[in-house]
């Protein structure tokens, strides 16, 4: 190899498995972003260092390619805490690539950042001169594997020195075979004897790429499909439920309780999958294949550790020549034919702002059909997988509701901008609050997209809040915000803008897609905080149940 500095070494494994880079610059990287932009790596800057994993992350679940971040050491490495602790709950493959104490000792500033990490469960790899290279493709292969983050840790005092020669073979790409064994002879025994199966995808299945041989079983056995938003349209096709969960329906949810074997592909079962427990009925039988060591819901009757794709085809092996189910898809299409069950909103309020569900379906018809959603989390987060046309699981982002985070939308939109292909349209849906908290960047989403809609519910207050505590007689005053001027921020730091305050305003929308939609568009939504989510409800309810339990 020739010769090269430790940072440099860095750069240069690195760019074996990425291609580009979001962060911000500073004492701790600079040398490293110096080889990088000299290795021909994309850097986009973004203009706070919490943006640069959460552009990473969003990246990831964009192109399912990995990506990585960087910041300088100290107060750079803990601003971007938050993403970081998103992308250890949420499974995401993600590299931080940060500055570090020197080898000499901490100084007076310094923090211990392996300790943080740990304590965010993420694991720091900390090169050396003699071995900068293996360490850096230890870190990434240890992401990639584990999907998880990790922290790729420069020593201040080594980042310029000349590194040690290293003779490094060739990444391998990783070769999953677990199939489950002998387990799913009997997961095969129990599809075949069902009557109203059910097939409900998760991301674990997305990426695993076992769409097609999930809908294959589906179609061999008669049985539903489902998806948890974060594979929504994967199992799309005859006898789609759409998705579970919170941002389902009524009548979609109803067929789903009647099932009677359920098989789980790739997905947690989180409680708000699950409804709070309501979601499947209490003789359904409930089989989950996942790469989980153990199952991660207590409702689960069998589980398979298995990838998704090897245990669906291997399964499509089991049950070939089984006949197909007689009469549920059609039960389930007739019963469904009687409407979708989500409520159109109403074109008139109290306080005269939009009903959100009204500007959700409004939305729809004008935004571009080739669309990427990218959210930040909050109170709105429904409306777009409830009234929008998301057409493949990737093109549903939403990076922080592991975390429960908000303010993260405006970084992943940064690194979701650089993941889509020319011809789609990014779409970032947020809250005034999020935006607020990541409005810095703001102003890396305009130089990163080609083409992007940010849609922001502005109902002037931490809407979740309201609906929570508010309704509760706590008061509002901490919960409220100002009347904020997004489309006046957004046009001084120049994307094209406009407030909407009436459903008729959307033409200004429209007259920018149809100009070519190129640039950033800024639609300020000025929405009521009357109109409470249906997911909100089920949350609130679940909760007063809990407390009640204990209580009693």
């Amino acid at each position: 190899m020739t010769s090269l500095t430790v940072s440099g070494r860095v750069a240069q494994v690195l760019s074996s498995y990425v291609s580009d880079i979001f962060g911000v610059m500073g004492n701790g990287n600079v040398y490293f972003l110096d080889a990088a932009e000299k290795l021909g790596l994309r850097f986009s800057p973004v203009r706070h260092e919490g943006a640069a994993i959460a552009a990473a992350d969003a990246y990831y679940r964009t192109s399912g390619r990995l990506a990585a971040g960087t910041t300088t050491y100290g107060p750079g490495y803990t601003n971007a805490l938050t993403a970081l602790a998103e992308a250890v709950q949420a499974q995401i493959p993600v590299v931080l690539v940060t500055g570090d104490a020197p080898t000499s000792g901490a100084r007076p500033w310094d923090v211990d950042q392996a300790a943080i990490a740990a304590g965010l469960g993420a694991a720091t790899f900390t090169v050396t001169r003699d071995a900068a290279g293996a360490v850096t493709r230890q870190a990434v292969e240890y992401a990639l594997t584990r999907r998880t983050a990790v922290v790729l840790a420069i020593p201040y005092d080594l980042a310029a020195l000349e590194a040690a020669d290293e003779e490094l073979p060739a990444p391998s790409a990783p070769q999953v075979t677990h199939d489950g064994g002998t387990d799913l002879g009997e997961v095969a025994r129990l599809l075949a004897g069902a009557k109203r199966p059910l097939i409900l995808a998760g991301r674990g299945a997305h990426l695993a790429g076992a769409g097609p041989e999930l809908r294959e079983l589906a179609d061999r056995l008669g049985a539903l499909t489902a998806g948890t938003a974060l594979a929504l349209n994967l199992l799309k096709g005859e006898g789609y439920l759409g998705v579970a969960g919170g941002f389902g329906t009524d009548t979609p949810a109803g067929l789903m309780g009647e099932a009677d074997v359920v098989l789980v592909a790739g997905a947690s079962l989180s409680p708000f999958t699950m409804r709070f427990g309501h979601l499947l009925g209490p003789d359904s039988i409930l089989i989950q294949i996942d790469t989980a060591v153990e199952p991660t819901n207590p409702r689960v009757d069998v589980f398979v550790q298995a990838d998704a794709k090897v245990a669906a085809s291997r399964l499509l092996s089991l049950l070939d020549g089984e006949g197909v189910v007689k009469g549920w898809r059609a039960e389930a299409s007739r019963r469904l034919a009687s409407g979708s069950g989500q409520d159109a909103g109403s074109t008139e309020t109290a306080d005269g702002r939009l009903d959100p569900r009204a500007l959700a379906t409004a939305l729809d018809s004008v935004l571009p059909e080739r669309r990427t959603v990218v959210q930040d989390g909050g109170h709105f987060i429904g409306w777009a997988p409830m009234y929008w046309n998301i057409p493949r699981p990737h093109d549903l982002v939403m990076v922080g509701t592991a975390f429960q985070s908000i303010g993260l939308g405006l970084a992943s939109a940064v690194g979701a901008a650089r993941a889509v292909e020319d011809d789609r349209t990014l779409v970032l849906a947020s809250g005034d609050g999020g935006f607020l908290m990541g409005l810095s960047d703001l102003e890396s989403l305009i130089a990163a997209a080609r083409s992007a809609v940010v849609v922001i519910y502005n109902d002037a207050a931490y809407g979740a809040e309201i609906h929570q505590y508010g309704s509760q007689g706590l008061t509002e005053k901490p919960m409220l915000i100002p009347e904020v001027d997004f489309s006046g921020i957004a046009r001084a730091l120049g994307a094209e803008s406009a407030v909407i305050r009436s459903l008729g305003d959307l033409s200004a929308l429209q007259d920018w897609i149809d100009a070519g939609a190129k640039g950033t568009f800024v639609a300020d939504c000025r929405i009521t905080s009357s109109v409470r989510a249906p997911w909100l409800s089920e949350w609130m309810k679940a909760s007063q149940a809990a407390k009640a339990a204990v209580a009693g």
